[in-house]
């Protein structure tokens, strides 16, 4: 396949888990060569990430100051905010189906089309919000393909919390995790008002708890880009550092 460099690339593949044509937005490094191997940065909310997080330039950044291993990043974009929750929310209808997208076609169809280090911690998950809350879910269910997990603002609920309780092998994990003090009346997709701040605090002593390896923020401010995006360079240097 050939594909511009230092620009984003879009394509399509399809999923037989989610029966319909997946959008990929494909971002190569502008020194990227062939004979050297490169993790993967998956990001959910992919066209956010581009667009309000800037990922292309922090990527290029991060590693012209050798702060970062070389990376390609692979943006996928949500339809609409009903097709986001049904994918990202454990209780989605395609949520499932999505997981195993990621794990059983989304990796296989990547390591085929580029030089990647083909195992976990060559892998790195990254979302905000709901987008955190699925990439941690991925990373928890299937460990050995997803080693590397950023969240920018997670939705958390009892239900992950008991799930990462109940996680045996929290040395498969390296984990990023922020949030801002002021998300205590944040408003869900399904117009409900919620407090983010609690359970992503109970999620912090619980990564600590269990011994993962881990870096937890708390920045001054709301559940927004304003604030996600100074905060990515952060969550990138931690999960793909040298």
């Amino acid at each position: 396949m050939m594909i511009q460099k230092g620009v984003v690339n879009e394509q399509t593949i399809y999923s037989r888990e989610l029966d319909e044509e997946v959008k990929l937005l494909i971002y190569v490094p502008s020194t990227f060569s062939p004979l050297y191997k490169y993790s993967l940065l998956i990001a959910q909310d992919g066209k956010d990430y581009f667009m309000f997080g800037k990922v292309g330039r922090v990527i290029e950044k991060l590693m012209e100051e050798q702060k970062i291993d070389r990376t390609i990043v692979v943006g996928i974009p949500y339809k609409d905010v009903h097709d986001r929750y049904e994918k990202y929310h454990p209780n989605g209808k395609q949520h499932a189906a999505y997981l195993k997208f990621l794990t059983t076609e989304l990796v296989p169809y990547l390591d085929q089309e580029f030089p990647t280090y083909q195992m976990g911690m060559g892998r790195a998950l990254i979302g905000d919000s709901l987008g955190g809350t699925v990439s941690l879910l991925a990373g928890l269910t299937y460990p050995h393909t997803f080693g590397k997990i950023a969240m920018q603002s997670p939705y958390i609920n009892e239900a992950i919390i008991k799930k990462m309780e109940h996680f045996s092998d929290p040395h498969l994990l390296h984990v990023y995790h922020s949030i801002g003090s002021e998300e205590t009346a944040v408003k869900t997709t399904n117009g409900n008002i919620e407090d983010f701040v609690t359970p992503n605090r109970q999620a912090h002593d619980l990564f600590v708890r269990k011994g993962f390896s881990y870096q937890y923020e708390e920045f001054a401010g709301d559940h927004a880009w304003t604030y996600w995006q100074p905060d990515l360079p952060k969550a990138l240097e931690h999960i793909l550092s040298l």
